[in-house]
């Protein structure tokens, strides 16, 4: 049983056709990595599994139950989190208080949640900035507070969109030793959108390319990088030369 099973999902928006019967599977424990030019649908994909759109057609399954009329913070409860490629950070509150946000999907007790916000924070290495407010800081900080609010709902499956946009080489090395860091110690299966290759073909056990709202290839890293298709679609001979 896989953990996440996406099956013909179809998106339509007034006859421009974004997903178009797409089908596929997250097992627990991977990194999958999800790519194809801007439009090919990749967000939108990621909206319909958790419940921010509504498929035309198709089904999302998640632990082998149908979750595809659930509606974004019903997903969140059975155990799927997010983060956005354009920062949905809340500007009056602090960076605790965001977190905080998170926490609340799994208790009512302000105390517990301050605590498990706290911890989430610590683990990010972003407890100094506790009281401050997120817009008064860097860009590359925002988006750690985005992806502590995420943890903080305690996920099984966490769906990052773009974590290393706009970020510097520095900050994009230390975002994705951070990725790893998740992975491997609270044990978070991650699917994740990427247009920076060197992070998605670095990071990821398992490629999905997009392109036109169709799924044109599945595989390893190497095998995509390299697949004719890839390359025309998206990637581009300089990148395999590269």
């Amino acid at each position: 049983m896989a953990l996440l099973e996406v099956t013909n999902l179809r998106k339509e928006f007034g006859g421009v056709i974004a997903n178009d019967n797409v089908s596929l599977r997250v097992e627990k424990g991977e990194i999958i990595g999800l790519i194809g030019p801007n439009g090919a649908g990749k967000t939108t994909l990621f909206n319909c599994i958790v419940g921010y759109l509504k498929p035309d057609k198709g089904r999302v399954r998640f632990k082998d139950e149908d979750i595809t009329a659930l509606k974004p913070f019903q997903t969140n409860r059975k155990g799927i989190a997010r983060t956005f490629q354009l920062m949905k950070v809340i500007a009056d509150l602090t960076v605790l208080g965001n977190v905080m946000v998170g926490s609340f999907c799994r208790t009512d007790n302000r105390r517990i949640a301050r605590d498990k916000s706290l911890e989430v924070l610590e683990f990010l290495e972003l407890q100094e900035y506790s009281n401050a407010y997120p817009t008064e800081l860097p860009i590359a900080t925002q988006k750690m507070i985005e992806l502590a609010r995420a943890l903080a709902t305690k996920p099984e499956l966490l769906m990052l969109d773009e974590m290393a946009a706009g970020l510097n080489p520095k900050e994009t090395e230390k975002m994705v030793a951070l990725i790893r860091r998740i992975h491997s110690e609270k044990e978070i299966t991650l699917f994740l959108i990427e247009h920076i290759m060197e992070v998605v073909m670095s990071i990821s056990e398992r490629i999905i390319v997009l392109d036109g709202g169709k799924k044109i290839v599945e595989g390893p890293p190497k095998e995509v990088a390299e697949d004719k298709r890839v390359i025309k679609a998206y990637l581009g001979e300089r990148y395999v030369k590269g």
